[in-house]
């Protein structure tokens, strides 16, 4: 999939009238169907099954739909088994260059990671004016390391404003047909997905905010690197490497940053020489050092302790040359030139455009970081912004796109 761009100048798109705000559309009847209609090879291709075991109020709308984000092959699922009509909570990069039919759809977009004050407004809105039920990604990001992102906190506040029953899609194999680090590159694997109830709405009123988070944090407590192994799942394409240097940009054994290497079924790091294979039920293991992690996963915790510790000591920060682009509104992502991004516990400076550009967000500005890999088949980015502008930073240097949103959280952590 990929994004309208245009060239223009950054006083250019400044300059440009923000759209007024839409309330969310009841999503067209004949849309739906096309949507279920064009899912359907895609759907067929993983030979997809799935389990609706809600009942009662649960099994109907209006409800809100809570789901696990690990690929494009979510929105398809989500189409196959949701009968009622219902609003999407998208990114609003999702409405460029086809916003009236993505309203149409039932989109409602909010920007990743922005205090957007009118969503809990346009949820209540398709709740209760269109009659629709919800589907929302909370993690509002894809799965890096194919574990739960980083939920935000309290949302049994969003809840017990809507007052509607809360329940859950959980996908199996979608992360491991599609993980967002292998280049797009599908492998043949079977997927399912269970619907549950989580929370009904009497349930919402009575249980306190923390109660609701920790149901949340059950809910989202998977690790799909382990469901494949104990599972027996077996990826036997061999690019099923390839790119794992996006999430695995740290070697344990010299500690060297984004000099490694994904390809094939082999990863490397070419400053140590460290070589480890990864078979087919995604397990690692070195050739001839001690393996230091089997479990990708695990690495990927190893990293952010670390990244945790070069906070706490004063030593973090990240410094790249980046081509920026801007959405303003919903006609094109605005490629405005060139520019620096600085990175550190102090926050995110972002400079360029001839000295024209200069943007800071904070560390308490959002509890994680809007970051990507191959974004609309541009390149890896990372996202900051606010409510007059996001800016899309393409970075020259490799494979700290993981480290910038590991960083971003801990940082938000420690200032909490």
């Amino acid at each position: 999939m990929k994004i309208k761009t245009v060239r223009k100048s950054y006083d250019e798109v400044i300059s440009i009238t923000p759209p007024e705000h839409i309330r969310p559309k009841r999503p067209m009847g004949a849309l739906r169907v096309l949507m279920k209609v064009l899912s359907a090879p895609d759907l067929k291709a993983v030979d997809f099954t799935y389990a609706d075991e809600t009942d009662g109020e649960a099994s109907a709308g209006p409800r809100l739909i809570l789901m696990n984000h690990s690929s494009f092959l979510d929105l398809e699922i989500a189409s196959r088994m949701i009968k009622e009509p219902y609003n999407i909570v998208c990114t609003s990069d999702g409405l460029v260059g086809k916003e009236q039919l993505m309203r149409n759809l039932g989109c409602i977009p909010t920007r990743k990671f922005v205090t957007d004050v009118r969503l809990i407004s346009d949820l209540k809105y398709a709740l209760r004016e269109n009659k629709t039920s919800v589907l929302m990604y909370p993690e509002a990001s894809y799965s890096f390391d194919g574990t739960a992102t980083r939920l935000p906190r309290k949302m049994g506040v969003l809840f017990k404003a809507l007052r509607v029953p809360v329940c859950m899609i959980t996908t199996y194999g979608s992360f491991a047909r599609d993980p967002l680090y292998n280049c797009l590159q599908k492998r043949k694997v079977k997927v399912s997905a269970v619907m549950r109830c989580l929370l009904t709405a009497d349930e919402v009123k009575e249980r306190t905010i923390e109660e609701i988070d920790a149901i949340l944090d059950e809910a989202f407590s998977f690790d799909y690197f382990k469901w494949q192994a104990d599972e027996g799942v077996r990826i036997t394409e061999n690019f099923r490497a390839d790119g794992l240097n996006r999430i695995l940009y740290k070697c344990p054994h010299c500690m060297g940053e984004g000099n490694s290497e994904g390809l094939g079924t082999t990863f490397v790091c070419h400053d140590c020489g460290a070589l480890y294979d990864m078979d087919e039920l995604g397990r690692l293991s070195s050739r001839a050092q001690n393996t230091k992690f089997s479990h990708i996963p695990d690495w990927y915790a190893w990293e952010r302790k670390c990244v945790r510790e070069e906070i706490e000591n004063g030593t973090y920060s990240l410094d790249t040359d980046v081509n920026i682009g801007m959405i303003v509104d919903y006609k094109a992502l605005y490629m405005v030139g060139r520019g620096h991004l600085h990175h550190d516990a102090s926050g995110f400076t972002l400079t360029g455009c001839d000295g024209k550009l200069s943007y800071s967000q904070g560390p308490k500005k959002c509890y994680s970081c809007y970051s990507d890999y191959y974004w609309y088949e541009i390149g890896d980015v990372i996202c900051i912004g606010d409510n007059k502008a996001l800016y899309y930073c393409f970075p020259d240097s490799k494979d700290i796109v993981a480290k910038a949103r590991l960083a971003t959280e801990e940082i938000y952590k420690l200032n909490s």
